[in-house]
């Protein structure tokens, strides 16, 4: 168990909720920081910055409270009471805030409203900017300390084993996965990646060393999307061979059994990986728990016959062995490292490819037969369980450089009450000459602010929903 998870001595479940909401703080500090630093740069001046809400949001005038605030060189940095967000107060500025007697006035030279479009442009784009370069400096320092590895298909020795799912579509015992859509993949374990994002429906496998070419059938995809869900794998496991890592002090089979063993066979019939081995023996517990497992197994280049003995103290037959399981003695892993330098280039080019993922997964929601939203839709918990129950650094910094990236490209979008909504008002402003009235920016803000409250309620409710029914 990891050690903040033992000095904390907290549940799954809290551990996943303190990560998000520790990733959700980092990501909107940084935000709004971007927000405030280029309006900063132009000489703008920021009455307010604030982590989460210091009223009901969408309504500004609701409950309008702090859990912390302290002015400092004419801003009030505060703690809000409701988390869902924050936001910089930018005088001069229709806002979030809807603070109408500030812009009766004339402009004065420290507005937002006096500055030219081309600078407010950047005070708007300023979070979002500041969301992707932090994903990319969380990146760089991923792949500077953990580097990368990947498992090549031709690398993938024994070959898989497919799931029930796997089987209908056409896949067996052995096949390696060598192409999705006639495109080769580098990597074995990202072939359903592959598949949800390719619109090619066909796979490649190598069988037995003939190419074979598997159509997928339409809603394949769809079924796979919920095994993942479900936190378990789709279509196939990577097939390794049942071999012993370690026996357990309490086996009854300890003076007989060696590290190193093969498995062959059980009760004759073969069982030479791990997943036919151990299938097969709890078929045979099940129905017998006393009688000796003759087992068939290879000890270097000898075949040895051994008569198992089980351990019935928990009523299903133990044989008191741990399976070697670790990739790197199994297979021929590609391990790649990076220098602090090589690492900026993967670090830009990964901000890349998974801001190209999530631009994809929205796209199929609107586009593929086999994706619907009230499937694919999530709230705050369906962010949180990404995160796992016990804390690991390295998964916590890919979640947050992949957070800060659908943070940044849900902004951009031209909805009033998002940055690029804003941004929209000012391209038509800087492209046509005519700058859109603050009663028409505020109007529009209002009826986005909350459509965005609906669809924040509809997601979590769904979040909710799958809660107490299992979906």
């Amino acid at each position: 168990m990891d050690l903040l998870t033992t000095l904390l001595a907290i549940s799954p479940t809290l551990m996943k909720v303190i990560q998000f909401f520790i990733a959700l703080s980092i990501l909107i500090i940084v935000h709004e920081f971007g927000h405030f630093l280029f309006a900063k740069l132009f000489k703008t001046r920021v009455e307010k910055f604030y982590l989460f809400f210091d009223f009901f949001f969408p309504f500004a005038t609701v409950m309008n409270f702090s859990l912390f605030k302290k002015i400092f060189k004419g801003t009030e940095y505060g703690l809000g009471w409701f988390p869902l967000g924050g936001y910089v107060k930018i005088a001069g500025m229709v806002d979030e805030s809807a603070d109408k007697e500030a812009m009766k006035g004339e402009p004065q030279p420290w507005e937002y409203r006096s500055k030219k479009s081309w600078q407010k442009l950047l005070i708007m784009l300023g979070g979002i900017i500041m969301n992707v370069l932090l994903a990319m400096f969380i990146y760089v320092i991923f792949f500077a300390n953990y580097g990368e590895s990947y498992l090549p298909p031709e690398n993938v020795t024994y070959g898989i084993h497919p799931d029930e799912l796997g089987e209908s579509i056409g896949l067996q015992d052995g096949d390696k996965i060598m192409k999705v859509g006639g495109k080769e993949i580098q990597d074995a374990n990202k072939v359903v990646y592959h598949m949800i994002f390719s619109d090619k429906n066909t796979l490649t496998v190598d069988r037995g060393g003939i190419e074979k070419v598997i159509t997928v059938p339409e809603g394949t995809v769809n079924k796979a999307m919920k095994i993942m869900k479900a936190k378990r794998k789709p279509l196939f496991s990577i097939r390794v061979p049942a071999i012993i890592d370690s026996i357990q002090p309490n086996s009854l089979n300890k003076e007989g059994l060696q590290i190193g063993d093969k498995m062959l066979s059980i009760n004759g019939e073969p069982a030479k990986y791990f997943k036919d081995f151990t299938t097969k023996f709890r078929k045979l517990v099940k129905t017998d728990s006393t009688s000796p497992v003759n087992i068939q197994l290879l000890r270097g280049t000898d075949t040895v016959l051994f008569s198992a003995t089980l351990n019935n103290e928990s009523k299903t037959g133990k044989l008191g062995l741990v399976w070697q399981s670790d990739m790197d003695s199994l297979f021929d892993i590609t391990h790649l490292s990076y220098t602090g330098l090589e690492a900026i280039p993967r670090g830009i080019k990964e901000t890349k490819e998974k801001l190209k993922e999530y631009m994809l997964q929205l796209r199929l929601i609107f586009t593929s037969p086999e994706v619907k939203l009230s499937e694919s839709l999530g709230g705050f918990g369906s962010i949180g369980s990404m995160f796992p129950g016990e804390f690991n650094m390295a998964v916590f910094l890919q979640l947050t450089a992949f957070i800060s990236i659908i943070l940044a490209f849900m902004n951009l979008l031209p909805i009033p009450g998002l940055d690029g909504g804003y941004v929209l008002f000012l391209l038509f402003e800087m492209v046509t000459g005519v700058k859109v009235s603050d009663n028409v920016i505020e109007k529009a803000n209002g009826v986005g602010l909350v459509l965005l409250l609906a669809l924040m309620l509809y997601a979590n409710g769904l979040d909710v929903w799958r809660a107490f029914t299992g979906g």
